[in-house]
């Protein structure tokens, strides 16, 4: 109980210092390790529909979530779309399980600060999950995108 309270208090804190991002924003630059400890950018996936994903292992609606995702992702793929999976994990052996365990081969970065993510910070993360369409063009397309509304997307 004590963590459910912790957390409310965390998330509203993000929640009065940051914007979310608006429709028809850019999509923040950002630069996060994968689950091998490269580092990874933004920017090398301009020219793509993109998903940003923010989720966490211990998250339950994330991981039900992860399920529809993850063979959203490999059908779609080939068709120029990438998503991007950012996790706000602090422990990353909790991490590379939960990501096994969904069978996750979409890009997945972590940002270990927990509800400290600079990255989630710069999207203006208030929940989890939380994922953010951005078109070819980079811009923001929607905020928490159904599947029906990425594969909208996919076909522009």
């Amino acid at each position: 109980m004590k963590k459910i309270v912790m957390m409310l208090f965390v998330i509203l804190g993000m929640t009065t210092t940051n914007a979310q991002l608006k429709i028809g924003d850019a999509m923040p630059s950002f630069q996060l390790l994968n689950q091998k400890g490269v580092s990874v950018s933004s920017a090398s996936f301009k020219g793509n529909v993109i998903l940003v994903d923010f989720w966490a292992s211990w998250c339950a609606p994330c991981r039900i979530a992860n399920k529809k995702l993850g063979p959203f992702y490999t059908a779609n793929k080939a068709k120029n779309f990438e998503m991007i999976g950012i996790s706000i994990d602090t422990k990353k052996d909790k991490w590379l399980a939960a990501i096994e365990k969904d069978k996750l081969s979409n890009v997945q970065l972590i940002d270990p600060n927990g509800f400290e993510a600079k990255v989630a910070a710069l999207f203006g993360v208030e929940q989890l999950p939380s994922a953010f369409l951005f078109d070819k063009n980079g811009k923001l397309v929607a905020i928490n995108p159904s599947l029906d509304q990425i594969a909208a997307q996919l076909k522009k």
